[in-house]
């Protein structure tokens, strides 16, 4: 990369992020808050992006856009990070999608074997959905077909990480669809539609969450229980978190003997044999 392209980008990045950023707060007449500063700060930065790379296309007359653009990217994560080396950068980001990947299935492996233990001895268990994939292959679950199609969509779709199996005479079937998630709230909007989908297919619904911070912004609290305005239906059957102490309507503190979740799989699964059509999106854990 030309030092003349990072340079002026660099420069221009910085001047238009200043100058944003000074322009969004003078319109705050209040404190600013962390939640209201990190907004402010994306919008900075994008308008920073966008203004700083038009200036370069007019400067180098669109000579190689794609230099630029870089150069655009470069200065952006040095403003972030305070790292300039691109080989560095490099290896961050690539340390930190590796830990994102491998932390998240280590997770779902983490709540399949506590549930594991919770629920031994029971008809009941708790599998990773590569797990339930070869049950499907193999011929060995024993749904009817309408629910095998749906399953096969989940699946294809990568949506859930582990589904609730029952044994029934000896034959397996799914009756329940887990996300397991060690931080859900940027993604809450859309796990929770998948989970709507479920429930109304007359499926368990729930969620396991290791960090449960963003539940202190009530319409995180809203979009799981339901009862709002803007979120009217509860979005999961319950959602069980390890890091809340108090039970909050479908909220559940859960600890690592998994106690309150197996409580409630027996007992989705219970209603799940004997009476499906209410296993809907209203039905509720004692």
């Amino acid at each position: 990369m030309s030092n003349e392209y990072y340079d002026f980008c660099r420069d221009a990045y910085k001047a238009e992020y200043d100058k944003s950023m000074t322009e969004l707060k003078s319109r705050i007449s209040s404190n600013i808050t962390d939640n209201k500063l990190d907004e402010l700060d994306r919008e900075a930065q994008k308008a920073a992006i966008r203004i700083a790379f038009t200036k370069a296309l007019k400067h180098f007359h669109n000579e190689h856009v794609a230099e630029l653009w870089k150069a655009i990217y470069r200065a952006h994560l040095f403003r972030k990070s305070g790292i300039s080396d691109l080989d560095t950068i490099s290896k961050v980001i690539s340390a930190d999608q590796s830990w994102k990947k491998s932390s998240g299935h280590a997770f779902e492996e983490m709540v399949k074997e506590l549930s594991a233990l919770a629920l031994y001895g029971t008809d009941v268990e708790i599998i990773l959905q590569r797990d339930l994939n070869t049950l499907i292959k193999a011929g060995e679950l024993y749904n009817e077909p309408r629910d095998i199609s749906w399953l096969k969509e989940q699946i294809k779709a990568n949506i859930f990480d582990l589904f609730a199996i029952v044994t029934i005479e000896g034959k397996k079937k799914c009756f329940g669809c887990v996300q397991a998630k060690t931080s859900i709230r940027d993604r809450v909007t859309r796990d929770r539609e998948p989970s709507l989908h479920a429930m109304q297919s007359f499926f368990w619904s729930v969620v396991l969450v290791l960090d449960g911070d963003f539940l202190k912004l009530p319409k995180f609290v809203n979009m799981i229980n339901g009862g709002s305005v803007e979120f009217p239906e509860n979005g999961w059957h319950g959602m069980y978190v390890l890091s809340v102490d108090e039970q909050k309507d479908r909220i559940y503190p859960i600890t690592m003997d998994f106690e309150i979740f197996k409580s409630h799989a027996l007992q989705a699964a219970e209603r799940w044999k004997t009476q499906r059509q209410w296993l809907d999106a209203a039905w509720k854990a004692d």
